[in-house]
């Protein structure tokens, strides 16, 4: 990542005992050369969730004990450990906020739309729910449904301990409750690719002394063997598929938005940069978007570098030539003679800097 590119920060939400330190613990294990920055916020004054992470993050994780982050009445203290954390000299590619099981997630999102450090941009909100649980948590916390409406992921965990009807059900419950294309992403264990969320760097090679990744790759490998007897187990990643895409003729900015607007909901990310040509916007726009959450990103090209779209799409049981159909669609063969406003569509989720929020959008700047 480029130190100079806004730092994405991703909220990672769900009640107490649905999964979330265990998904956030396979994020970090899976991170390969990426370095992720970690917001634990325990509730109480024992951080439990704080120290089994600790080993992991060691100076990269900043705690914030002692109640609800958000509690808190300006935000100026998640500023501060935000800046902390951006700063470059940690060289943070993505910073995760595991959110307090009693967290009001539509307040983070809000604390965190409404920073003015030039450094962070808010990356998307992740939903966890324990399938096995789900209807007795929905009766202990009505507030549950809300929460869900405003999620941009929603992370089915432990499925291993429902059937396939109720995870069918549950399936059709929360296609009912969370806004309209949300995804959810099934999966035992909060085994979750990484690469659903953010950008995983290549490992590096190392010699002599294991690297941080090795040791985690290790413990990983040990863990595998203890509970299967066997080889590394098949994680569910293993099932999603990726799609890539490339253009060298300019995309219709109308017709990409109409695209994503569509979008399937096993369709879970989608990467890369597209090229419009449109009169006034002649820029790249850098496309990053995780379940509903979507944002673009205007980038300057490169010296000598080519007008080209490149796109990866990354989702599980989705089409794959059937969304390159839709995306060769999507091509113009004439860009200059588009109007500027043909552009509209895509400035509604470009950040603006120090913009006021006064709530959290189903559409608009920062959701789908």
């Amino acid at each position: 990542m480029n130190s100079r590119q806004p730092i994405p920060v991703v909220v990672l939400a769900g009640f107490l005992g649905s999964g979330k330190t265990t998904v956030l613990n396979h994020l970090l294990a899976g991170r390969g050369g990426t370095r992720i920055g970690v917001v634990v916020n325990d509730f109480g004054s024992i951080e439990v969730d704080a120290m089994s992470v600790a080993g992991q993050v060691g100076d990269s994780m900043v705690s914030l004990g002692g109640g609800c982050l958000c509690c808190a009445v300006d935000g100026s203290e998640l500023d501060a450990y935000l800046e902390k954390l951006s700063a470059p000299v940690h060289r943070i590619d993505v910073i995760v906020i595991e959110a307090s099981g009693l967290a009001e997630p539509q307040e983070m999102i809000r604390m965190l739309m409404a920073s003015e450090n030039p450094a962070i941009r808010y990356g998307g909100m992740v939903e966890v729910v324990d399938a096995a649980e789900f209807d007795a948590t929905r009766t202990r916390h009505p507030e549950t449904d809300r929460h869900l409406a405003v999620a941009d992921l929603v992370v089915l965990n432990k499925i291993d301990r429902v059937d396939a009807a109720e995870r069918a059900r549950i399936e059709q419950q929360l296609a009912v409750v969370c806004a309209p294309g949300t995804p959810v992403m099934a999966t035992d264990h909060g085994r979750i690719d990484p690469e659903l969320l953010f950008d995983r760097r290549p490992w590096t090679e190392t010699r002599g002394q294991l690297s941080f990744e090795d040791l985690l790759a290790e413990a990983d490998d040990h863990e595998s063997d203890h509970e299967h007897g066997h080889g590394r187990c098949d994680h569910a990643h293993a099932a999603y598929e990726s799609t890539e895409f490339t253009s060298e003729q300019a995309l219709s900015p109308r017709r990409f938005i109409d695209f994503l607007d569509r979008r399937p909901a096993g369709l879970y990310r989608i990467k890369g940069f597209v090229y419009f040509g449109v009169p006034g916007h002649e820029e790249r726009y850098e496309v990053h978007a995780v379940g509903r959450f979507l944002r673009f990103a205007p980038r300057p090209w490169g010296r000598g570098e080519a007008r080209v779209s490149q796109l990866v799409l990354i989702g599980s049981g989705t089409d794959g030539p059937g969304l390159l159909r839709e995306l060769q669609a999507c091509r113009e063969a004439a860009p200059h003679e588009a109007r500027p406003e043909s552009m509209w569509g895509v400035l509604r989720y470009v950040a603006r800097p120090a913009e006021p929020v006064s709530g959290v959008p189903a559409t608009g700047s920062d959701e789908t």
